[in-house]
């Protein structure tokens, strides 16, 4: 049995264990986690250190999805964070670090799509590809975290 066979862990385990990882390598870094009982407003954790609070959305992914963040629940401003875990069969975890106000200057990576005229809410969203991952790879965990 491997230690990093993710197709064994349906989705909600997956993104279980997505939520933990993100949570242990936050207090490695020093930052107070605490988790809220009800996810009823797209934050999963608020992580503090020193006087800085930070609320963030935690989202998961196995190998390259298409992963979004409803628009009337993720406002981009300087508190807010996205913390996106890759999980690639065979190897360990990637997390990722992308400060929400990063959405306001939309790219290749990170969209954002109104909907307007249709059934989907608006949302801002992160296009995971390996074309895109040069443009992921500004938001690796270790670099972000340092300068929060």
């Amino acid at each position: 049995m491997s230690k990093y066979d993710w197709d064994r862990l349906n989705p909600l385990q997956l993104g279980k264990c997505g939520e933990h990882f993100a949570k242990m390598e936050f207090a490695l870094y020093g930052f107070h986690v605490y988790t809220s009982e009800v996810d009823d407003h797209g934050i999963d954790i608020v992580v503090r250190k020193d006087e800085k609070i930070y609320d963030v959305q935690i989202k998961s992914s196995r190998n390259w999805n298409y992963i979004f963040f409803l628009k009337d629940k993720f406002t981009p401003r300087k508190t807010l964070l996205a913390a996106v875990t890759l999980f690639f069969q065979g190897s360990a975890p990637e997390l990722y670090l992308i400060p929400s106000s990063a959405w306001l200057k939309p790219n290749a990576l990170l969209v954002s799509r109104n909907y307007v005229g249709k059934k989907s809410k608006p949302e801002w969203g992160l296009n995971l590809s390996p074309r895109n991952k040069p443009l992921l790879s500004h938001f690796v965990f270790g670099k972000i975290v340092v300068l929060l």
